[in-house]
């Protein structure tokens, strides 16, 4: 569900190479790292500079507006801030800064609004228009922006940096049944995981095959299906695994690593074919770690419903 805008326990699991497909991880890579470099914003000034590396986000801040977490989403942004700071060895801070983003400041700061009931379009709006003046994104000056998922990240290049922006519905409830805490917990997941390591969706058309990452979806029609709806929920959480498979907690690995400038370049791919048996031990350790038990799926399958 990401659209990147221009201008904008080991005993429970264990990997070996053996195990884990090489050349199905590379082509994966490829795929998912492999940006087309334009913009879907009439009007966005193309003169801006684009400039991507996932690892651009390591020691950021996280921002969090609008409503304060659930606690089901307080156990999942703390447990991918303890991954992410595992794998790029610096802190992922966190603070809630109340209702609006310009509240967050303009340093390096990650934006995660969060909501529950209809989507605040009029919040989204108005900070995609202070991220403007902040950045000098380029963007429409008086541009309405409405929600096109539940859960939704962008990532905007201006003249002065770079501002990622996520939002993501979560519990209205306080006491969840398994298959709302699955559908809350995987959009959250799949949102953070894109946002600081700039993967991007990739389509499964087989409903058949086995999913190994969580940035793969088997695309579906759910115009019709109400965000609330328990049928949406199912289905959505059909459509990819429920948490962060191993060869998304390997990409992070490579991501923080590799020596490259940008990670959507041919280099990047060539530094996880040399280095795959290193990564791919680390990737086994890190989904072996207990602090990570809420948001990876092990065996890299559909959340239960």
């Amino acid at each position: 569900m990401r659209r990147l805008i221009l201008g904008v326990f080991l005993a429970l699991f264990a990997i070996t190479p053996v195990a884990a497909d090489r050349v199905a991880y590379i082509d994966l890579a490829r795929r998912g790292w492999n940006y087309e470099l334009r913009t879907t914003m009439l009007g966005r000034d193309l003169s801006i500079p684009v400039h991507i590396n996932g690892r651009d986000l390591a020691g950021a801040s996280l921002c969090i507006v609008g409503e304060r977490p659930h606690p089901n989403s307080l156990e999942i942004i703390n447990a991918f801030r303890d991954l992410a700071a595992h794998v790029f060895g610096k802190p992922l801070t966190m603070r809630y800064a109340g209702q609006d983003a310009d509240g967050c400041g303009s340093g390096r700061t990650v934006i995660l609004r969060l909501y529950s009931g209809h989507p605040p379009n009029q919040a989204l709006s108005a900070d995609l228009r202070w991220m403007n003046s902040v950045y000098q994104l380029g963007l429409p000056a008086q541009g309405y922006y409405a929600a096109t998922s539940p859960a939704m990240a962008q990532t905007f290049f201006g003249r002065r940096g770079q501002g990622t922006h996520i939002m993501v519905k979560q519990p209205g409830l306080k006491h969840l049944g398994v298959l709302e805490r699955s559908f809350y917990t995987s959009i959250l997941v799949e949102e953070l995981f894109q946002s600081f390591t700039f993967g991007m969706d990739i389509l499964l058309f087989d409903r058949s095959a086995v999913f190994q990452s969580k940035l793969q979806e088997t695309p579906l029609n759910l115009q019709r299906l109400s965000w609330e709806s328990r049928d949406f929920m199912r289905a959505l959480l059909k459509s990819n695994p429920g948490g962060l498979c191993a060869f998304d907690v390997f990409m992070m690995h490579a991501v923080a690593e590799a020596p490259v400038d940008q990670t959507i370049e041919p280099g990047f791919i060539d530094y996880i074919d040399s280095a795959y048996d290193t990564l791919l031990a680390q990737a086994a350790e890190t989904m072996g770690d207990a602090r990570f038990a809420a948001i990876v799926a092990p065996g890299c399958q559909r959340a239960p419903i």
